[in-house]
């Protein structure tokens, strides 16, 4: 694994989690974490379960006794570490977005396909795919519940950015982040919209702003926390991003990702409306899912309160019984679930980065039309979320 900072202790959880949890096809050794600063990597192979630390990523993927390599550093660095790696035959995990620019994530979905064909996956971790209740919402609608998708809502909204003193760190530099609220969490309810509908957003319109446009520079921090330093910096990304998406079908998609959401933690939402009912989810009641049977008698119609923790619905048997919930570290085992399973039947993971590709022009494509006085913009050629 590369790179240890909120991300790093994240996917170790999955990491460690998912082979006591799981009947995996191939045993998962942790072997080495890398980073910059080597005492902090070191403390961090110690603290999360890694055999091992090192400060040269070059050094590590070349060697012999490393298959997969998971890329947990900002997004200045994925398209690099991901190229190189795929190149020498290793298969990755990146995660999201993708990379900073169209360009980046081009090259990177070619490096994904060449690989692929000598039998080397690459995913990207979007890793609310992995929700239970995202995933049984997304069978849900390929089931037809809702019947003809005709509008989506989707959110994102934090506040941890709303203190102006909250110190300049990397996520608040373009150079290494690519964009703000837009890419780093925009990009969730981009990837999530197309991966439970199925469908393309085609073309966006919408605004892209820096609330606060200057904060001190950071002197120490990791996550979405920080103490200050002396002197101040300017914020070059987005603090908020409200766009509306046309889907395939011609249906519209309302985004908002914000990071100035006062009183919102870490609120996600997600609304999927159609002729015959209805779907909701909310990232902080993660287990429960809510369905609006139109067809039922008017009498009875109401949204229902499903709650995702049965042993009949996606990931759950292998956890606890029916009512013991589940949690945000949990999405990060399914991904590995997924990954090496995929690598051990030789088939290609999902999302791909050809998936993360598309992601990335639609991010692209709500930058345009925000400098374009939010004209609406066409997205470049994607490929649909698998389903």
């Amino acid at each position: 694994m590369i790179g240890y900072g909120f991300m790093g202790a994240a996917h170790s959880v999955g990491w460690r989690q998912a082979p006591r949890v799981f009947e995996l096809p191939a045993a998962v050794e942790m072997a080495v974490v890398v980073g910059r600063n080597a005492e902090a990597v070191a403390d961090a192979a110690a603290r999360w379960g890694w055999q091992e630390s090192a400060t040269d990523w070059r050094a590590v993927i070349a060697r012999d006794d490393i298959d997969i390599v998971d890329i947990v550093t900002p997004g200045d660095s994925h398209a690099e570490i991901a190229i190189a790696a795929l190149e020498a035959g290793k298969h990755v995990l990146c995660e999201k977005p993708l990379a900073n620019t169209v360009a980046e994530a081009e090259a990177m979905a070619d490096a994904a396909a060449r690989a692929a064909a000598k039998g080397v996956r690459s995913m990207v971790g979007f890793t609310y795919r992995r929700v239970p209740a995202v995933t049984f919402l997304r069978d849900l609608i390929a089931q037809g519940a809702v019947g003809r998708i005709a509008q989506v809502r989707a959110a994102y909204r934090q506040d941890w950015l709303v203190d102006p003193e909250m110190p300049l760190a990397w996520r608040l530099q373009k150079e290494h982040a690519g964009s703000g609220a837009l890419g780093d969490i925009g990009a969730h309810i981009i990837d999530m919209t197309q991966f439970v509908t199925g469908l393309e957003v085609t073309a966006v319109t919408g605004v892209v702003d820096t609330i606060v446009t200057e904060r001190p520079l950071q002197g120490s921090g990791s996550g979405l926390s920080g103490t200050a330093a002396e002197g101040y910096g300017e914020v070059t990304v987005d603090d908020v991003a409200i766009f509306t998406g046309r889907l395939s079908t011609g249906a519209l998609v309302s985004f908002e990702a914000t990071r100035f959401a006062t009183g919102r933690k870490n609120a996600l939402t997600l609304e999927v409306s159609g002729d015959k009912g209805a779907l909701r989810f909310e990232l902080e009641d993660l287990n429960t899912l809510w369905f609006y049977d139109r067809t039922a008698p008017a009498e009875t119609q109401g949204f229902t309160r499903i709650l995702v923790t049965e042993a009949q619905h996606p990931y759950v048997s292998a956890w606890w019984p029916a009512g013991h919930m589940l949690g945000y570290e949990h999405g990060f085992s399914h991904q590995v679930v997924d990954l090496v399973t995929a690598i051990a039947e030789g088939t290609d993971p999902h999302p791909s980065f050809a998936e993360g590709l598309s992601v990335q022009r639609v991010l692209d494509a709500v930058e345009q039309s925000s400098e374009r006085g939010s004209s609406w913009v066409p997205v470049g050629a994607s490929v649909a979320a698998s389903r």
